[in-house]
């Protein structure tokens, strides 16, 4: 793999999560209709232009693996100390990708290390790097890993070690609902709630607690078990859980994320096989 590959894949990574951002409505998360809100690290504007800034962190990222060439602890340290370098980066430019980073850097680099691999190949590589403990780490508690210790949520951590479940989830979803005739805006976003049935999403229980949890899951159930967002009784319930959840001011936040990765790792058939730019 090149230089020019890496660029590739960097691209793809932030393609996907600039394609998870423009998905409307989303509940409790922003998207197009945020375009001039009062809060500027909400304002899509300022989103997009922070996606961005995360291409020559992904990029580097891809090529340490491919230099290392294993998912070995040299790579997971390797990937912690550029991860935090473009956290800074991105806190310049607007901020508010932390999660997506993290989820996009394990997938960007296990793509590097095997091309040509898709789906759960890509989150099994994934695993194994993540597996290893990033020894140059700063040993102060993270708000999320607070939330994980309190409550026994997996965390952003803990989805990596397992081989991000809630990306192959979003996959599946994906699948079914382009099988079932869905648009892809309809397929997308009922990925995104699929994940939100049943992530432990830490940034939620630091706002809203367990109880918040478990209304924002029942939820996202409830406009799939309605039919899903191609439907109209679907799109009926979604329209109601958004509202509520702008009302509480409640963001799942890592479900974002999670989508992000999802249609990166769906979209690497295309990008190993026609390593074009894609257009920021």
């Amino acid at each position: 793999m090149s230089g020019r590959e890496d660029e590739t894949l960097a691209r793809a990574a932030v393609a996907a999560l600039t394609g998870q951002l423009e998905l409307t409505p989303k509940p409790g998360l922003p998207d197009p209709r945020d375009l001039g809100a009062r809060d500027t690290r909400r304002d899509l504007c300022s989103l997009r232009w922070s996606a961005k800034a995360l291409t020559p962190g992904l990029a580097a990222m891809a090529a340490a693996a491919r230099r290392i060439g294993g998912p070995t602890p040299e790579l997971r340290t390797e990937l912690g100390a550029i991860g935090r370098s473009t956290e800074h980066s991105v806190t310049l430019a607007g901020g508010g990708h932390r999660g997506a980073l993290w989820v996009l850097g394990f997938l960007v680099a296990a793509a590097a290390l095997d091309p040509g691999a898709k789906g759960s190949e890509v989150a099994a590589t994934a695993k194994r790097i993540a597996a290893h403990p990033d020894r140059r780490a700063p040993r102060r508690p993270s708000r999320g890993s607070s939330m994980s210790a309190k409550y026994g949520a997996a965390g952003a951590r803990g989805e990596a070690r397992a081989g991000f479940p809630h990306v192959r989830r979003a996959l599946d979803a994906l699948a079914a609902s382009r099988s079932a005739g869905a648009s892809e805006p309809y397929a997308r976003l009922d990925a995104l709630l699929t994940v939100m049935s049943t992530l432990q999403d830490t940034e939620l229980l630091y706002t809203a607690g367990p109880h918040g949890l478990r209304h924002v899951q029942a939820g996202a159930r409830g406009v799939l078990e309605a039919g899903g967002t191609a439907t109209e009784a679907g799109r009926v319930a979604l329209a109601t859980f958004d509202d509520d959840l702008h009302t509480r001011a409640w963001s799942p936040r890592g479900t974002g994320g999670l989508l992000a990765g999802a249609l990166f790792v769906d979209s690497l058939p295309v990008v190993v096989s026609s390593p074009v730019r894609v257009a920021a």
